[in-house]
């Protein structure tokens, strides 16, 4: 029985955004100044609502910002993987802390519903037009990083959704100026928070699912069976595991029965190739074995 652990360190490791979350943290702090102060002043829900949630945005990228620092710390002898799962942690965070948000501002909207109020619709237009520049701005900060880590696309979906949202503002202010709708300021609340529930969800799902070691949406843990069982040396693929350790890396362990021998380090290069650019796959630890000593841990189908 051998075992043997083939890493590959080699993949391009992500860009820094340190830059891009000072800068959309910066912006969204003045902007919440802004849309609390004319929000008070001219009693509009709509903009109190979306500056609390533009709020709880610098503190949703103050959280990914983190999550990403520490996923870039160094294994030691107390965490042999380093911090990497951080930043699966900030996203699911950031998830959860928004959609508790958009509970409360749900609330709140409903009891407005009740009792419509007059509000100012030209500067509520005018205030959510500002929005629009400043969260579009900072969605493209992380739009290139967002392909190939969860904790970067937060930060992007989190941001193009208010974008959004701050276009439905102005059309909200648009409304009431043309209809004299009072009852528009709450009822635009309430889309805005099913807007960013639905956005939030699948971010939700997806970070939870990585926390408890699911394999990643993005890696067919069936082919990758597949294509272990096709190799004409092995006889046998047990205990196969895929999981990731980050945001931007998966690591996977497995047995492979060769019961013509140790098939070689070129063997093993290989595999080790072949995962990381069909499957993504970046850390890979194989145990090679001449005969089979029945599966430790058998995976279920999925349902």
């Amino acid at each position: 029985m051998s075992s043997n652990h083939v890493h590959d360190h080699s993949h391009h490791a992500p860009a820094s955004f340190n830059r891009a979350f000072a800068i959309g943290m910066v912006l969204n702090l003045l902007f919440v100044a802004v849309e609390a102060f004319y929000g008070w002043r001219i009693n509009s829900l709509a903009l109190l609502a979306d500056a609390g949630h533009n709020l709880s945005d610098v503190a949703s990228l103050g959280l990914a910002w983190a999550g990403a620092l520490a996923a870039r710390w160094r294994p030691n002898a107390r965490y042999s993987y380093g911090w990497k799962r951080a930043s699966i942690l900030a996203a699911f965070v950031n998830a959860v802390l928004l959609l508790v948000a958009m509970g409360s501002l749900v609330w709140e909207a409903l009891h407005r519903m009740a009792s419509p109020q007059v509000v100012d619709g030209v500067t509520v237009m005018a205030v959510a037009s500002v929005g629009i520049l400043v969260n579009t701005a900072t969605a493209l900060l992380f739009m290139r990083g967002g392909e190939h880590d969860l904790n970067i696309r937060g930060a992007f979906v989190h941001m193009a959704a208010d974008a959004l949202v701050s276009l439905g503002v102005v059309v909200a202010g648009a409304l009431y100026l043309w209809q004299g709708w009072s009852w528009i300021d709450p009822v635009m609340s309430l889309l805005i928070a099913a807007v960013i529930i639905v956005g939030t969800w699948g971010l939700f799902r997806q970070s939870l699912h990585l926390l408890f070691d699911g394999v990643p949406d993005h890696i067919p843990l069936a082919d990758v069976h597949a294509y272990l069982s096709s190799l004409p040396e092995v006889t046998e693929v047990s205990d196969l595991h895929v999981w990731a350790m980050g945001t931007t890396q998966v690591a996977l362990t497995a047995h492979l029965v060769t019961p013509q021998g140790h098939p070689g380090d070129a063997f093993l290069a290989e595999i080790n190739h072949q995962l990381h650019d069909r499957f993504e796959i970046t850390h890979v630890t194989v145990q090679v074995l001449t005969a089979s000593t029945g599966p430790l841990c058998q995976p279920q189908p999925a349902h």
